[in-house]
């Protein structure tokens, strides 16, 4: 059997120093760019892969990201095109990325304890953050690395990426009051999670701005089964019939609202419009008709990995935060 390669080996092929090689394979700040493209390009043809129980043993790190995420998440779309765009930021960084995956009947918090105690990640990444999340109020607590999609109240002491709901509600609500749009239909993550809320306070803002109705649909939410949330939106329908809007916060949920719309042969674009929020061009391949706001989950992605790099090397520096505002209709 080949013998494993090792720094040594590549230090051999390089002529550079053993510590030479360790420091730019852990992107060391007084290592040049070129001495780090040349190492981490002999690292790939000979198949280099660090040993990570030396390098714990050495240095008390894992080299490894976690992303913290529930199991109910839309593989479709948004999840997809996150993890992807993580796992391409960290590609050529001394990090890998692992998905920590959690049921909706467990305990959010199980997981992030989990990985804080047995210190099986240098950073987590999560999402679905509430306004006090408790796993927020944790990793503070416990001086721990992370990064969330989604603020918090107490956002200023950590680093997140957050997708600006308040604005795209507005524009949602302002866009439908200019079609002559006036009963419209909200359907909200649960009220818990702080978008959610952001969306819900967006969208009566611009409705009282318009002068228009909008009411949220209480009887399911997007992350709810999609036989629940179908059933609901054709309930919700034969009761309003006057609705001529309906905004939806994920991609799924578009798609049963335009099921359920025409199933009450209705025509999406004349008789009601729907709003709906994507992370990959779709909808509109469903029903050329429905009205989308892109939103840049990709770019969310490199952000959280980034600034999770970041939290796990320089603790002390000012977290990473970012707010991506929607401009309108794609």
């Amino acid at each position: 059997m080949a013998k494993r390669p090792t720094q040594k080996t590549i230090a051999k092929l390089t002529g550079l120093a053993v510590a030479t090689v360790s420091r730019a394979l852990a992107d060391a700040p007084d290592i040049g760019e070129e001495t780090k493209r040349k190492v981490r390009q002999v690292a790939a043809e000979i198949g280099y892969r660090p040993d990570r129980a030396g390098v714990r043993l050495r240095t008390g790190k894992t080299n490894v990201i976690s992303l913290v995420m529930s199991t109910d998440h839309d593989m479709m779309n948004h999840t997809a095109r996150l993890i992807s765009s993580m796992a391409g930021e960290l590609r050529d960084s001394p990090y890998h990325l692992i998905v920590t995956p959690y049921f909706s009947y467990e305990d959010p918090m199980d997981a992030i304890r989990y990985i804080v105690e047995t210190r099986s990640a240098d950073a987590v990444i999560f999402n679905q953050t509430t306004p006090k999340d408790p796993r927020v109020a944790y990793l503070l607590k416990q001086n721990f690395p992370f990064a969330t999609h989604g603020r918090t109240d107490w956002s200023d002491e950590h680093a997140y990426f957050d997708f600006d709901n308040t604005r795209f509600a507005e524009i949602a609500v302002h866009e439908l009051a200019k079609r002559g749009r006036s009963q419209l239909l909200c359907v909200l993550p649960p009220m818990n999670q702080n978008y959610a809320q952001h969306l819900w306070e967006g969208a009566g803002k611009a409705a009282i701005e318009s002068g228009i109705s909008v009411h949220r649909l209480l009887s399911a939410s997007n992350d709810d089964p999609r036989d629940k949330l179908a059933s609901a939106l054709s309930a919700e329908l034969a009761l309003q019939p006057k609705l001529d809007g309906i905004i939806t916060a994920a991609p799924n949920a578009a798609m049963l609202a335009a099921t359920a719309v025409e199933a009450r042969g209705l025509v999406i674009g004349q008789d009601i419009d729907i709003v709906g929020k994507e992370a990959v061009p779709f909808l509109t391949h469903f029903r050329k008709n429905i009205l989308t706001v892109r939103e840049d989950v990709a770019r969310a992605g490199r952000f959280l990995a980034n600034a999770a790099m970041q939290q796990a090397a320089e603790p002390s520096e000012p977290p990473m935060q970012s707010l991506d505002v929607p401009k309108g209709f794609t």
